[in-house]
């Protein structure tokens, strides 16, 4: 690598050893924005700043144009919502991301959230916290099974192939997918049918979105959409929250034609204390834990920070964005 010193700032704080990469090759600034008493170190950092690393902070073009030097951001994260992806390419600022390194653990996200709004398991763990189990549970708490069911995956990337093996292979559900291209995989032959949108709404139990935000998926769950949705089927977005409008996901839930919903992602993040979605009896709502342990974390971090070390050496990175 070279040996000429950059600066770099930290936007998103990073685990100790990973912060020590960096700081053995460049001058490092670590300054998070969201912090009050952090962002005019942040704002000061940027003129002379030629790598970001960080996540879920929005860069916008006039925080580019107040970061004149930068050539490299690497985000601590596989979506990239919140970077003009189009402005940088037009600015020859490469962009990274972390793909790969958190598909496992989104997957098992995903499928608890399938399970616990089919078993009722925040609903019911409440109940005993609450001083409320005095007898055997009557009907009216009841849960319903997963093994046999139908579930349908909306996007069928890494995470939504992860989704399909726990369900096929691990609890013989019948697998469908939405997804722009068939995809091939041998170890699902025969157990995931590819399905256009409408047919797999009407025909599956469970439904779960596993989708990136674009201009194609933005807003995708709409009225039609929960309309067509099987009578008490159920809903989990593990994706995006902005690929779902949350209105009418409330309708639905509300009207008795789903019978419940597992979110961990929403329109806007941490989810708005008036939020309707937050006490919904029929809601078991998350907040954004879908690459959440210590192990999926820990390697994000280290692949974004070898990300931004190969680029700021002039060096091809591991994990370019090229979407």
């Amino acid at each position: 690598m070279s040996a000429t010193r950059k600066s770099v700032l930290v936007f998103r704080e990073l685990p100790d050893d990973q912060l020590a990469r960096i700081a053995a090759l460049h001058d490092v600034v670590v300054a998070n924005p969201r912090k009050p008493d952090r962002k005019a170190a942040f704002e000061a950092a940027l003129p002379q700043a030629q790598g970001l690393i960080g996540s879920s902070y929005a860069i916008t073009p006039a925080l580019l144009d107040a970061a004149p030097r930068l050539e490299v951001i690497s985000t601590i994260s596989v979506g990239v919502d919140n970077y003009p992806v189009a402005e940088l390419r037009r600015r020859g600022i490469l962009l990274c991301h972390t793909p790969g390194v958190l598909t496992e653990t989104t997957a098992d996200t995903v499928f608890l959230m399938v399970m616990a709004a089919s078993r009722r398991v925040v609903e019911l763990a409440n109940h005993v916290r609450e001083g409320r189990w005095d007898r055997n549970i009557g009907e009216d708490l009841f849960g319903w099974d997963v093994h046999g069911k139908t579930l349908g995956i909306l996007g069928f990337g890494r995470i939504g192939q992860a989704v399909a093996r726990r369900g096929a292979l691990g609890f013989g559900m019948r697998v469908q997918y939405h997804n722009p291209q068939p995809v091939d995989l041998p170890e699902l032959a025969g157990r995931a049918r590819h399905l256009p949108l409408d047919e797999l709404l009407a025909t599956s139990d469970i439904v779960a979105a596993t989708l990136p935000l674009t201009d194609a998926t933005r807003g995708l769950m709409g009225p039609r959409e929960f309309g067509l949705m099987k009578p008490g089927a159920i809903f989990v977005n593990g994706g995006r929250g902005a690929t779902v409008q949350e209105p009418a996901l409330l309708a639905a839930l509300d009207s008795g034609r789903l019978r419940a919903a597992a979110l961990d992602v929403f329109a806007t993040e941490p989810l708005p204390p008036d939020s309707p979605l937050r006490t919904h009896p029929r809601v078991t709502p998350l907040p954004h834990i879908g690459s959440a342990t210590h192990e999926t974390r820990h390697a994000m971090a280290r692949l974004a920070t070898g990300n931004l070390l190969q680029a700021l050496a002039g060096e091809r990175p591991q994990a370019v964005y090229t979407g």
